[in-house]
């Protein structure tokens, strides 16, 4: 006999705010670094909100905040990159993040990147380089859908975030 799946879950909630980024905390994403360079300025900034849209046409999207300086750039650009962050790479992450901006403004700073038309790319990263295609504001964030235009696979495991923290990926087994 089928069950509806409210009657199933003990620890349902309403889908408020609070509740939603309680249960969102509990899925873990990849760690990427969204890049952008051109008339707008170099900019980057760390997002977990990144997937593949569809394999034909190659394309990708990211959501960022609307009102961010990452948004803002990646719109005036018309182009971005997403660095998809190795393992080991927590304190470039950080930095990313906005972590040392009052020690270290340029979050650049240090790193050997591989400048490209669509942004820059960051070391050891999987990198994919888009074209904006389009953006979808929705709520506080805005969808921005990329045409790929160059990936650089570095072959690297990922860095992953979840529950507050970062985590890396270690395979249980291969099916």
């Amino acid at each position: 006999m089928a069950r509806d799946i409210w009657d199933m879950d003990d620890n349902r909630m309403e889908p408020t705010k609070d509740a939603f980024i309680g249960a969102m905390r509990h899925v873990a994403a990849t760690v990427t670094v969204v890049t952008t360079d051109g008339p707008a300025g170099r900019m980057g900034a760390t997002v977990s909100a990144f997937t593949s849209l569809s394999a034909d046409p190659p394309s990708v999207l990211v959501c960022l905040r609307s009102d961010s300086r990452i948004a803002a750039a990646v719109r005036g650009n018309g182009v971005f990159c997403v660095n998809v962050l190795p393992e080991d790479a927590v304190t470039v992450a950080r930095a990313f993040a906005g972590v040392f901006d009052d020690d270290q403004a340029d979050r650049f700073g240090g790193l050997d990147v591989t400048l490209t038309e669509a942004g820059p790319i960051l070391p050891r990263a999987t990198a994919f380089s888009c074209r904006l295609n389009r953006t979808v504001e929705h709520g506080s964030h805005a969808i921005c859908i990329g045409d790929v235009t160059g990936i650089s696979n570095a072959g690297e495991k990922p860095l992953t975030y979840m529950s507050g923290t970062f985590h890396v990926v270690h395979p249980k087994q291969k099916f």
